[in-house]
């Protein structure tokens, strides 16, 4: 297994209910397996998994993207500027 450092920032900490969260996940999941897995886990977050924002060791992240061990992911709502 992987042990992982999830953060959540803005309202998805909100919908998330904490901060912050310690995840064991499969070696070779994916960011989109991840996001999967929060939205079956924390239903609360199920529509922000389609429009988050992904970093892993504080490096944007795409779906195909492998967790790696120890990782710290970061998740941000989209940001809209004005």
């Amino acid at each position: 297994m992987n042990h992982i450092k999830l953060l959540f920032f803005a309202t998805i900490r909100d919908r998330a209910g904490t901060k912050s969260l310690e995840l064991d996940i499969p070696e070779d999941m994916t960011i989109q397996g991840l996001k999967e897995k929060l939205s079956t886990d924390f239903p609360n977050l199920k529509e922000s998994m389609k429009s988050v924002l992904i970093t892993i060791n504080r490096e944007y992240a795409f779906d195909e993207a492998v967790v790696p061990t120890n990782a710290e992911v970061a998740l941000f709502p989209p940001v809209s500027g004005g």
